[in-house]
């Protein structure tokens, strides 16, 4: 296996990693996770969950510092995230409703995952 593919999959792994513990984190605070790693043709939504009314679409970020994942959220991202948010609601009825939120959930520096509730809003 080719070095860069063997780092592409830690990369991965790590993802996923950080993933399931945000997954446990937002369970704890009352959230239904609707769904996870939900790719579509037009972007990617890390994490789906629900809580009340509030349909949040939540990009998960690993690094060595929280502040180093923070800062890896870009505009481009959080377009394309949104993009992947209306093409899942468009496609699930039950969703229509609920008011969209967009969340940031921040892993690093072995600390507990920071979560930032409406994070940004697209315009």
């Amino acid at each position: 296996m080719s070095r860069s593919r063997q780092t592409r999959q830690a990369a991965r792994q790590r993802g996923r990693a950080a993933e399931t513990l945000c997954v446990w984190w937002l369970r704890l605070k009352g959230y239904r996770i609707i769904g996870r790693d939900l790719r579509t043709p037009v972007g990617e939504i890390d994490i789906l969950a629900r809580r009340g009314d509030t349909l949040a679409v939540i990009e998960v970020k690993a690094r060595a510092t929280q502040d180093d994942a923070g800062a890896a959220i870009l505009p481009a991202q959080q377009r394309r995230i949104a993009r992947a948010l209306d093409w899942v609601v468009q496609r699930r009825g039950d969703l229509q409703a609920l008011s969209p939120r967009f969340d940031a959930m921040l892993i690093g520096g072995g600390r507990l995952p920071r979560h930032l509730t409406d994070a940004w809003r697209i315009e």
